[in-house]
């Protein structure tokens, strides 16, 4: 029964990586298009945490916990 999983498994691993490489009628990949959105992504995340570590900072100083 175990091996018949890993092969399932493999088989839809190896389906999505066909998948998301492949190209389409614009000459582009899935992955083409989140390599190139990746940037922005990070440059999101890294607001985002900035906020919240601010937001923490100012909810202690009023005395508050957790």
């Amino acid at each position: 029964m175990g091996l018949l999983k890993y092969i399932i498994v493999g088989a839809a691993v190896g389906y999505g990586i066909s998948y998301i490489t492949k190209k389409g009628p614009d000459g582009r990949s899935i992955l083409d298009d989140i390599t190139d959105k990746a940037p922005d992504w990070l440059d999101q995340a890294k607001k985002f945490a900035e906020e919240t570590v601010e937001q923490v900072k100012d909810y202690r100083q009023q005395g508050r916990s957790y």
